[in-house]
C-alpha cells in the first residue's frame, strides 16, 4: 500500500512537470507568433540615427526604419505595443540574428554578398547612396580630397573601407561605436568628414542642434540597398516580410514614411525599389 502511494505521487508530479514544460515552451515561442494575446516580437533597429532609427528622450522611437518595422510587424500579427525594439549596432547585427535576440532587423542594413552568407534578407525597401558629411565651410567636394584627411565611420560599417579602397587610400580612418560620436568628432574638428549613407547623414544634418553646421557633399559613392535581415534559413518570415513591404508601397504608407522622416532635410530619395531588385 505504501508503494502504491509513492507511485501515485510520482505520477502526479510527472503530470505537473509535463504541464509546466508545455507552458514554458509556449512562452519561449511567444516572440515568433502574433496571436494578439500579449505575445511580443523583438525587432532590431538603430538607436542613434535621426530620421531612420532614433530612441527619443522619452523612450519612444522614431524614424523611417522604425515606421517600416512597425508596419511589417503589424502585417505579421503584432500591434505597436507588442513590439520590443532592441538596439543592434552595425558590428552585432549578424550575431543578434544568429543568437535569436531579435526576429528581424531593420537598421540601415545594406544587402551584400558577404552578409547574405550569414543572414537572409527581405527587400530591399530603400535605395540609398554613400556620401560624405562635412562642415559647412569645408573645401572637401569629392572623395579624393580625403587623402591625408581624417575620416570617421562606425565600427562594422563598410563605408569608410569603400572610400579607402576606391577613392582615398591615404585617408586616416577613425572608427567609433556610433554615428553620434562621429558627429561630435566632426563638430570638434577631430575629423574632417563622416561617411555613411546619404539617408543617415541627411537625418543628422536636419537636426535642430546641427542646422547650418554641416552639409552633404552630394556624392553617390555607392548604392546601398537596405534590406530587412532575418535569421539564415527562415524563408517563411522572409516571404511574409516581402509581402508586407509590397503592401506598404502599394497602399501609400511607404511614401508617407519617406516624407515624414526625410522631408525636413530635403532628402532626394530614390523611388521605392522592387522586391529582389538589388542595384549594384
Amino acid at each position: 500500500m505504501k508503494l502504491r502511494k509513492v507511485t501515485a505521487a510520482s505520477a502526479a508530479a510527472l503530470v505537473l512537470a509535463l504541464t509546466a514544460t508545455a507552458c514554458g515552451g509556449d512562452d519561449s515561442d511567444s516572440s515568433d507568433t502574433g496571436s494578439g494575446s500579449g505575445d511580443k516580437i523583438k525587432v532590431g533597429i538603430k538607436y542613434d540615427q535621426p530620421g531612420l532609427g532614433l530612441k527619443e528622450p522619452d523612450g519612444s522611437f522614431s524614424g523611417f526604419d522604425v515606421d517600416v518595422a512597425t508596419y511589417v510587424a503589424k502585417e505579421l500579427g503584432y500591434e505597436p505595443d507588442q513590439i520590443e525594439f532592441v538596439e543592434t549596432k552595425s558590428a552585432d547585427r549578424e550575431n543578434a540574428l544568429a543568437r535569436g535576440d531579435v526576429k528581424f532587423i531593420a537598421a540601415t542594413y545594406s544587402i551584400n554578398d558577404e552578409r547574405a552568407k550569414k543572414v537572409d534578407f527581405a527587400g530591399p525597401y530603400l535605395l540609398a547612396h554613400q556620401d560624405l558629411l562635412v562642415k559647412a565651410d569645408s573645401d572637401i567636394t569629392k572623395a579624393t580630397d580625403l587623402n591625408d584627411k581624417n575620416l570617421c565611420s562606425v565600427t562594422g560599417s563598410t563605408s569608410a573601407q569603400n572610400v579607402k579602397n576606391d577613392f582615398a587610400p591615404k585617408a586616416n580612418l577613425t572608427e567609433r561605436s556610433g554615428y553620434s560620436e562621429c558627429i561630435a568628432a566632426l563638430q570638434s574638428g577631430a575629423v574632417d568628414a563622416l561617411t555613411t549613407d546619404d539617408s543617415i547623414l541627411a537625418g543628422f544634418a536636419a537636426q535642430e542642434q546641427y542646422k547650418g553646421q554641416f552639409k552633404l557633399a552630394g556624392l553617390k559613392l555607392s548604392n546601398e540597398n537596405y534590406g530587412i535581415g532575418v535569421k539564415k534559413g527562415d524563408t517563411e518570415t522572409v516571404n511574409k516580410i516581402n509581402d508586407a513591404l509590397e503592401k506598404m508601397v502599394s497602399d501609400g504608407s511607404w511614401d508617407t514614411a519617406v516624407k515624414d522622416n526625410f522631408g525636413p532635410a530635403n532628402y532626394k530619395n530614390e523611388p521605392a525599389p522592387k522586391i529582389g531588385n538589388i542595384v549594384s
